[in-house]
């Protein structure tokens, strides 16, 4: 990825700048202004062929002609002479480019193809650039301005990345004015190279950053950015706001999944997966950002809200329910002790008014008792001018009590003057400060959203017995359709359920009305029948299903009845008999799972209400494969039929059923990126089992055509079942080698717990005496496009253990891994250390890595001997410490 590169666009010693001019309101002269004007530190070069001075400053010809080596080149030229320009860059080494200008390939062809020229240089100078159309960039800490925005970005701890340089501009000036500060402002403009992934793999390892906020229009790289966020979004908040929520697709859909999965409610599964909170507005952005930075996570969505002014409460209230939030129930301890120190004509529910009388001592006494209630997950503090409080001593009452309470506090304290200043001390001390009681909620509920999707990600999920093998007849099927010129499977073809098993009804074509009264009979009475047409996909458009037909005689009324229905509704369909099956006579509730391919974020899966009512309903949640019992059950807690079936006493649905439906279904679609749009309506359910009635396939006739890329499709790189292999210990035991997995933590925590404590120090230079679960995740639930763990596993079922680990940690830049091996002390001897270390050089020449490193303490004698053995060069860090490196290439 080329992160060492981006610290010279971010910390440059030289900086070129071409189009510098002196001709008043150009970019060229703001550009070169902005620069010398705030202190910088390095060296700037104007670059003009046609002034020997600009701004009082020697001014150089061309690149080549300046005397020292430039690290960052800024160029503001026509589009036209662009590429020429970074020819001389890539000559002169210069290793970073922002480009300004505009006219590429937002004007047509003739922009593409010089950007598609620029493209061509920076791949073989291997050069990284910003841009282009862009407004450039800033880093406060070192007073680098390379923009030609009018406003500097004061220092802070946000980096703040914009897709749109007018809004960068536009959130420059409010940030002047709200005192919001930055660790980087970076305008990406057409991300021609550097994008949105590059910089969170950047800013998530920079230590003046505590929080990355994004104004995203689309997304260029998709797999990179998920990768990017996932591995940043524990320890740094990414807050984003989302340009074009309902731009709608033209394409029409074949399947209900198409229809259905509109493209921002991709983006909005695809942020929740990585850990991204998303946010309505760009004020939203910045108060979010800066809440999560100052306050822990709220674990729940109950808040308490302590207001002296009533309507402000009612306000705050509708707010907090109308995004999903809840008030706290408070105790009846609480509301007790509360009663007992307010007026009797104040409230003590929730939200408690304490009055517009009320001093600094009433809020203080109010406070003290809330943030001991054990259901409140966060506090809201309002609080007006008006009455005996003093803001300013407010303010300090609030910072003094916070420190009582683990939750988040927030504040609303509505006025300027004394207000203002109480602000300005609450947010000193950590605490957020909004205007109005209506960002401060908004703003809660957004860490509540971070908080749920931290767990989604990090959440031990159960296990579920998924076969990982593929069965090759499959293809066979696609295939043979394919050739045939069809572009849908019929519903007997579709086996592909049967074979990763997921329950299917019994479905037997009849082409003629005896063979339809024959194969009723086989069947047994009631049975469906529905018309069988490679045109028709939507039965019900067509009125082309009858249910609970009870003879021989109206078997063949309704076959009849099947062929005048196609020839009324369709004429031109193809009608090539009935689909007989048996009438489900047990009740349930009607799903809809589904799969398509989106442009952006490849394979998406689907989950919601089904039936006839689907797309008119449209109680669909969206999300990404590969899926595990965590993730499927959290898609299903977002619609509305799973709260249904959750809260009604009368229903009983198999929850875990459908978990493991909905694995499975996502391992099928892991395997099969040939299929582009795929069906299960309806699934029904209830509480003793699961059935696909109906299902449709359609098939990606480009991805037959030519073979595709393992895992084109998807954006999560799905479990490496390469790295799946049987070995044998030297005593004879058999053993399994295979990647680790999320549901490994309480396996991994009895290996970790079983180590000596010489154990646990060559492995982590530390004793840790315990591990928790936040700690355990970290070691589990990885992304395998960025490291690949392999446990050495012992025994079956409820005997198995986990005896030994290596692990290979890509570097951003993917020419290095670092690697680490640990074994079990029962387990030490068998040889097991050695097959690890020579999986982990597998990986890393698997990944195409230059070298893998490993760092070895100096008393460690038997890795020292493992490791030069193998061939690693061993070199020391210190007197306790050595480096072992393999090289790969």
């Amino acid at each position: 990825m080329g992160l060492e590169k981006l610290d010279r666009l971010f910390n440059p010693r030289r900086i070129a700048v071409v189009g510098a001019s002196d001709r008043e309101g150009s970019v060229g002269a703001k550009l070169l202004r902005n620069l010398i004007g705030v202190g910088y530190r390095g060296v700037v070069y104007p670059v003009n062929p046609f002034r020997p001075t600009v701004q009082g400053i020697t001014a150089y010809p061309a690149m080549e002609r300046i005397p020292r080596q430039v690290d960052l080149a800024i160029i503001a030229t026509p589009a036209h002479t662009v590429p020429q320009i970074v020819e001389e860059c890539g000559r002169a080494g210069v290793s970073g480019l922002v480009i300004i200008s505009a006219g590429f390939k937002e004007v047509g062809p003739e922009g593409a193809n010089l950007e598609k020229r620029i493209l061509e240089l920076k791949n073989r100078f291997d050069m990284r650039i910003v841009g282009p159309n862009c407004l450039g960039l800033m880093r406060p800490s070192v007073k680098l301005n390379a923009t030609f925005a009018n406003k500097a970005a004061a220092p802070g701890k946000i980096a703040f990345i914009s897709q749109s340089a007018a809004l960068c501009a536009s959130v420059l000036d409010w940030a002047s004015e709200a005192h919001v500060g930055f660790s980087a402002v970076v305008s990406v403009g057409s991300m021609l190279d550097v994008d949105f992934g590059d910089l969170i793999d950047y800013f998530g390892t920079d230590p003046q950053t505590k929080s990355i906020v994004l104004y995203v229009e689309s997304i260029k790289n998709a797999r990179k950015f998920l990768s990017a966020a996932r591995g940043f979004a524990r320890t740094k908040p990414i807050v984003v706001v989302k340009a074009g929520k309902f731009h709608e697709s033209a394409e029409a859909a074949i399947c209900h999944t198409g229809a259905l999965c509109g493209e921002d409610a991709v983006y909005d599964a695809a942020f929740r997966r990585a850990g991204v909170i998303r946010v309505d507005a760009i004020s939203d952005l910045f108060n979010c950002s800066e809440a999560l930075a100052m306050q822990p996570n709220p674990r729940g969505s109950n808040l308490t809200i302590i207001t002296n002014a009533g309507g402000l409460g009612v306000m705050a209230t509708d707010t907090l329910i109308a995004k999903g939030g809840k008030l706290t129930q408070l105790s009846n301890e609480t509301i007790q002790a509360l009663s007992d120190k307010l007026p009797s004509y104040c409230s003590s529910q929730n939200p408690i008014d304490i009055l517009e009388e009320a001093n600094t001592d009433r809020f203080r006494e109010v406070m003290k008792i809330c943030f001991k209630d054990p259901a409140s997950s966060g506090f809201l503090i309002i609080y007006t001018p008006q009455g005996a409080s003093d803001p300013v001593d407010t303010a300090r009452a609030i910072v003094e009590l916070s420190k009582e309470t683990t939750r988040p506090v927030l504040t609303s304290l509505m006025g300027e003057d004394n207000c203002w200043k109480a602000r300005k001390i609450l947010r000193k001390n950590g605490i957020p400060a909004f205007t109005t009681p209506e960002q401060a909620v908004s703003t809660f509920m957004y860490m509540w959203s971070y908080t749920q999707n931290l767990d989604l990600l990090y959440e031990t999920p159960e296990e579920l017995a998924i076969e990982l093998s593929i069965p090759t007849f499959l293809r066979e099927i696609l295939k043979k359709a394919f050739d045939e010129g069809r572009q849908i499977l019929t519903e007997p073809e579709s086996g592909f359920l049967q074979a990763y098993g997921i329950p299917t009804i019994k479905s037997v074509i009849a082409k003629t009305p005896k063979e339809a009264v024959k194969a009723a009979s086989e069947i047994g009475y009631p049975v469906v029948m529905k018309v069988f047409s490679p045109q028709i996909t939507h039965k019900s458009k067509v009125e082309g299903v009858i249910l609970d037909v009870r003879s021989e005689t109206e078997v063949t009324d309704s076959f009849k009845d099947l062929v005048a229905r196609v020839k009324q509704h369709k004429p031109k369909a193809e009608f090539k008999g009935v689909i007989l099956q048996p009438m489900i006579k047990r009740g349930g509730y009607e799903l809809l799972v589904g799969y398509k391919k989106d442009p952006q974020f490849g394979a998406v899966i689907l989950f919601g209400m089904g039936g006839v009512a689907t797309e008119l309903m449209k109680d669909v949640s969206i999300g990404l494969p590969p899926l595990n019992q965590v993730l499927a059950r959290r898609l299903m807690e977002r619609t509305a039929i799973y709260q249904l079936f959750s809260n009604s006493e009368r229903s009983h649905v198999n929850f875990k059923l459908l978990e493991e439906i909905l694995v499975k279904f996502s391992q099928l679609v892991i395997d099969f990126p040939e299929i582009k749009e795929m069906d299960i309506n309806p699934l029904i359910v209830n509480e003793d089992e699961a059935i696909a009635v109906d299902s449709r396939i359609v098939i990606d006739a480009q991805r037959i055509s030519t073979k595709p890329r393992p895992y084109e499709h998807l954006v999560i790189t799905p479990y490496p079942t390469k790295y799946v292999d049987k070995w044998k210990l030297k005593d004879g035991t058999p053993i399994v080698l295979r990647p680790i997995r999320p549901e490994d933590e309480p396996l991994l925590y009895n290996l970790f717990t079983s180590f000596s404590e010489e154990t646990m120090r060559f492995r982590f230079f530390q004793v840790i005496k315990e591990m928790s679960h936040d700690t355990l995740t970290r070691y589990c639930n990885i992304d395998y496009n960025r490291e690949i763990a392999i446990v050495a596993e012992k025994g079956k079922n409820e005997e198995r253990r986990i005896i030994g680990a290596a692990r290979v940690i890509v570097h951003p830049d993917r020419k290095h891994g670092e690697f680490a091996v640990a074994v079990g002390d029962e387990w030490q001897g068998q040889g097991i250390g050695s097959k690890l270390v020579d999986i982990a050089i597998e990986i890393g020449k698997d990944l195409s890595l230059e070298s893998i490193y490993g760092d070895v303490l100096s008393n460690n004698l038997k890795m020292f001997q493992l490791c030069t053995k193998k061939g690693f060069k061993m070199e020391p860090i210190d007197e306790e410490t050595a480096k072992a490196t393999l090289s790969l290439a």
